[in-house]
């Protein structure tokens, strides 16, 4: 039985996002942002990939963002649990809108701050140190409606001086932070990655692409701050990673998959590690006749704003052929793609591949040479509370595990890992259909997608092995 080295210090833990697990949408003074507008359902999915939303609510429509699953008043039971797992990290997102309602005022809210200060020491309590995203798909509404999203210049002067606010609020708190959470995700989802819906008359590719440089100019602006305010810090960039395979051996297919992939995987990336545009985007741009809005001093200020380390989410890998009528697509893939014969899907359609986990680590790792962090990842599947109350996720336990391997395997191979929290450690809202049973967590929690449930938390079968797991280091992992 093999068993696996994992780094001494290696950092353990899970992952959630402000909009998804907090509720309390309207307490604390906090402003709407744009996951308060979005209806819960497959609905979603359609408002994230189509034109035309009006970011407002429908009193008809449900919003199950507005109570998720309230941990903004059950935190302290929530992060005991972490705790009890053993838990080295926690990653969480600051929502934008309990600091700054708006986006656009002059000062923060003392509320909001000083809830994440209880957050923050809570965790401390119990030896849980954050992992924290700036953004993390919660763009406050009055700057989507009212600016345009990230396609207005503007918005960088908001984003900079929330940043600074949170920087230094938390200086001594917050040593590991994410400035955008899967910033390539604008390519599939602008709604929730770059704050604004393509219009059906507009010309998709320059807002998207003015958005993005936008955002790396304020991603290199968040690094400079909190090198200069909080040293020692740690700062990184999210992307959404998935290896792109060729369908086959065709050259014209591996040519294909090859274009797709730079696009996707590191296009942004890229920017953020290296500092600069890649000559791939370049062609691009002159292809399509693509020109930036880009101020003066832009480039430079990219160049000196890199991150220290990758953090990524990996879900899936992708499969593709240039000419794909004669196959079938692969229908739960958020970014495409054929069906990979070679590959089982979970409840959703999503393809399960831990290979391409190892394959993405060695990927990432040979082109940055920077220290890469696994910060997504997990199952989103249909669970069921038994008679005696116990929650026998033996799937979740078997994806984790294979995925877990694949990073042990990664590390033998070179790579420089930092470390793993797994996506929703707890039951969360979905971020792409908006509901409840597609259950990721360790910890169960008694909410469903018409709203009903008591909110008690049960721990799962898989609360205890990743407890093992974690208290091990990893060393249990052979096959």
């Amino acid at each position: 039985m093999k068993t696996y080295q994992f780094p001494e210090g290696f950092l353990w833990g899970g992952a959630t996002a402000a909009n998804q697990i907090e509720g309390g949408f309207h307490e604390g003074n906090k402003g709407l942002n744009i996951a308060d507008v979005l209806p819960g359902g497959m609905e979603r999915l359609s408002i994230l990939q189509s034109p035309g939303f009006n970011f407002e609510i429908d009193p008809e429509k449900y919003y199950p963002n507005h109570e998720a699953i309230d941990f903004y008043h059950r935190y302290k039971e929530d992060i005991a649990l972490f705790a009890e797992m053993g838990f080295k990290v926690f990653r969480m997102s600051i929502a934008w809108t309990r600091i700054f309602p708006n986006g656009n005022e002059l000062e923060a809210n003392e509320e909001g701050l000083a809830f994440y200060d209880r957050v923050f020491d809570e965790l401390h309590k119990h030896g849980i140190e954050p992992v924290v995203t700036i953004s993390h798909y919660e763009m406050p509404l009055n700057l989507v409606k009212e600016y345009g999203g990230w396609r207005n210049r503007e918005v960088v002067v908001f984003f900079e001086r929330y940043v600074k606010a949170i920087f230094q609020r938390y200086k001594n708190k917050v040593k590991y932070w994410m400035t955008f959470n899967e910033i390539n995700s604008g390519f599939i989802m602008p709604i929730q990655g770059l704050g604004f819906a393509i219009q059906k008359e507009e010309d998709k590719y320059k807002p998207t692409f003015q958005a993005f440089h936008h955002q790396f100019v304020a991603s290199a602006i968040a690094v400079k701050a909190c090198h200069e305010i909080i040293p020692g810090a740690q700062i990184g960039c999210m992307i959404l990673y998935a290896p792109v395979y060729s369908y086959d051996s065709n050259p014209e297919n591996v040519m294909y998959a090859l274009q797709e992939e730079r696009m996707f995987n590191y296009f942004c990336a890229d920017v953020q590690v290296r500092g600069e545009y890649p000559a791939f985007i370049k062609r691009y741009f002159k292809e399509h006749k693509i020109e930036l809005d880009i101020q003066d001093g832009d480039l430079d200020l990219i160049k000196e704003g890199t991150v220290d380390y990758i953090g990524f989410s990996y879900y899936m890998s992708r499969t593709e052929k240039k000419a794909k009528s004669d196959l079938e697509n692969a229908q739960g893939n958020l970014i495409g793609g054929v069906k990979n014969p070679f590959l089982k899907a979970s409840d959703w359609g999503w393809e399960i591949d831990p290979m391409g986990l190892r394959i993405s680590l060695n990927q990432l790792y040979e082109r940055y040479q920077v220290p890469l962090f696994v910060v997504e990842n997990g199952l989103g599947a249909h669970d069921k509370v038994e008679e005696d109350g116990s929650i026998n996720d033996d799937y979740r336990i078997d994806f984790l595990r294979n995925h877990i391997q694949a990073m042990g395997e990664a590390i033998e191979d070179g790579v420089k890992l930092m470390g793993y929290t797994s996506w929703g450690c707890i039951d969360l809202v979905s971020a792409s259909s908006g509901e409840f049973s597609k259950r990721y967590g360790y910890i169960y929690v008694d909410k469903h997608d018409d709203g009903s449930g008591t909110l008690e938390r049960k721990k799962k079968k898989s609360f205890f092995w990743y407890k093992d797991v974690i208290a091990a280091n990893g060393k249990i992992m052979g096959s």
